[in-house]
């Protein structure tokens, strides 16, 4: 069924929970709240957006190596406490997402990180998109806000669907895994280095490549 605005909006007042995680939360239970509430407490994800405000400053600086040295990635992912930083679950999940940078090349962790010229200068392109495909001028902001949203999911690491699973997103990864150790944990950073890159040379698809290693 088609989840409205209005309906996301009050499941995030009653939990907290992020957009993306209410919409799941509210299309996994039909639309009923109640049982949207129940899967996010189930999922942990309504505990964990909770302790989302609390300071990381411990965590690791993970290298993700690919292809015989033709793709690395170096990513900070920070949790409260040394401690917590050694646990082998956190540690699998920071080269996860290493992974999943090298194989989806996103250029900011979050939505809050992308330019305000990048989006502007998205924001107008595909503004003129719609205008030109002869889109009424009444609703060409709705199909721009909507075009955006994929513009974020293509390009921010949090909103990306998650290669080893795509029922989620990293952003659900993470809120998974704070549930799990009981610490907030955030993505801070990430340099995604490519051989020879600007230079010319074949196409590759890391992505495909990356998902070989699970089949």
């Amino acid at each position: 069924m088609a989840i409205s605005i209005e309906l996301i909006k009050e499941l995030r007042e009653k939990t907290g929970s992020g957009m993306m995680d209410c919409k799941k939360a509210l299309t996994e239970s039909d639309g009923n709240i109640e049982k949207a509430i129940d899967w996010l407490r189930e999922k942990g994800i309504a505990s964990a957006d909770k302790k989302m405000s609390r300071i990381t400053a411990e965590g690791i600086v993970d290298a993700y190596i690919h292809g015989g040295g033709r793709v690395g990635v170096l990513i900070e992912v920070n949790i409260e406490t040394d401690f917590a930083a050694k646990n082998e679950a956190f540690k699998q999940m920071v080269r996860d997402i290493g992974m999943q940078v090298a194989a989806m090349k996103p250029l900011w962790v979050s939505r809050n990180d992308v330019p305000e010229e990048a989006l502007e200068r998205e924001r107008s392109v595909v503004r003129n998109q719609a205008l030109n495909e002869g889109k009424p001028e009444k609703i060409v902001d709705k199909i721009v806000e909507g075009r955006l949203a994929k513009f974020y999911q293509e390009n921010c690491l949090l909103e990306q669907a998650f290669i080893k699973d795509d029922s989620k997103t990293i952003e659900t990864l993470v809120k998974e895994m704070i549930a799990r150790v009981g610490e907030n944990i955030s993505v801070r950073r990430f340099v995604r280095f490519e051989l020879g890159e600007g230079l010319q040379k074949r196409e590759e698809n890391f992505a495909e490549e990356v998902m070989k290693q699970f089949q």
